[in-house]
C-alpha cells in the first residue's frame, strides 16, 4: 500500500491541504485548519505546492500533475470535462452534461462537481449555473468568486499585453 502524505498551502483564500503519493496528487481541498500534525513532502506535493503558488501569483494557467482520481466512469468523464474548461471561462452544468453525451444529467453533473476531490486543479470552480449566476462550491461561493475574478483579471491583463 502506497503512503499518502499531506502537505498545506496558504492561499490568500485559505489554507489547503494535499495529499498524495510519491507521484500522484489525490485531493487537493480547502480546509479550516491542519489536520495532520506535520507535512509530508513526496515529489509530488512539493510539485503540487510550487504549481499552485505559480497560479495564485497569476503565473500558471494550466496545472501539469500527475493525478489520482478515484470515481465511477461517469464522475471520471466529468472531471475531464472540467479539465477542457479554459482558464479564465465558465460553462454551465449543462454544458458540462452535453460534453459527456449525457444532456440530461445536470443534476448528477452537479453532484459529481461537488464531490470534485482534486479543487481548483480540476477546476469546478468554473462552472456555473445555467442562468449565469454563481452555484455551488465546496469551498464557498465566495471562494468561487474569487478564483473566477483571479483567473478573469489574470487573463484580461495578458490580453492587454
Amino acid at each position: 500500500m502506497e503512503k499518502i502524505c499531506r502537505a498545506y498551502f496558504s492561499s490568500p483564500i485559505g489554507t489547503i491541504e494535499i495529499a498524495g503519493t510519491e507521484k500522484e496528487i489525490c485531493s487537493v481541498n480547502f480546509v479550516m485548519k491542519k489536520t495532520s500534525p506535520k507535512s509530508e513532502y513526496s515529489p509530488a506535493l512539493k510539485e503540487c505546492l510550487r504549481q499552485l503558488d505559480e497560479y495564485f501569483r497569476g503565473k500558471r494557467k494550466i496545472f501539469e500533475l500527475q493525478l489520482r482520481v478515484a470515481g465511477t466512469e461517469f464522475q471520471r468523464n466529468v472531471w475531464q470535462a472540467l479539465l477542457d474548461v479554459g482558464y479564465g471561462e465558465t460553462a454551465s452544468y449543462r454544458d458540462i452534461a452535453a460534453a459527456v453525451g449525457k444532456p440530461k444529467a445536470v443534476r448528477a453533473v452537479g453532484n459529481t462537481n461537488r464531490t470534485n476531490p482534486i479543487g481548483i486543479i480540476i477546476p469546478c470552480h468554473r462552472i456555473i449555473g445555467s442562468s449565469g449566476k454563481l452555484v455551488g462550491y465546496g469551498g464557498g461561493l465566495w471562494r468561487k468568486a474569487w478564483l473566477l475574478r483571479h483567473e478573469q483579471e489574470q487573463a484580461a491583463s495578458e490580453k492587454k499585453k
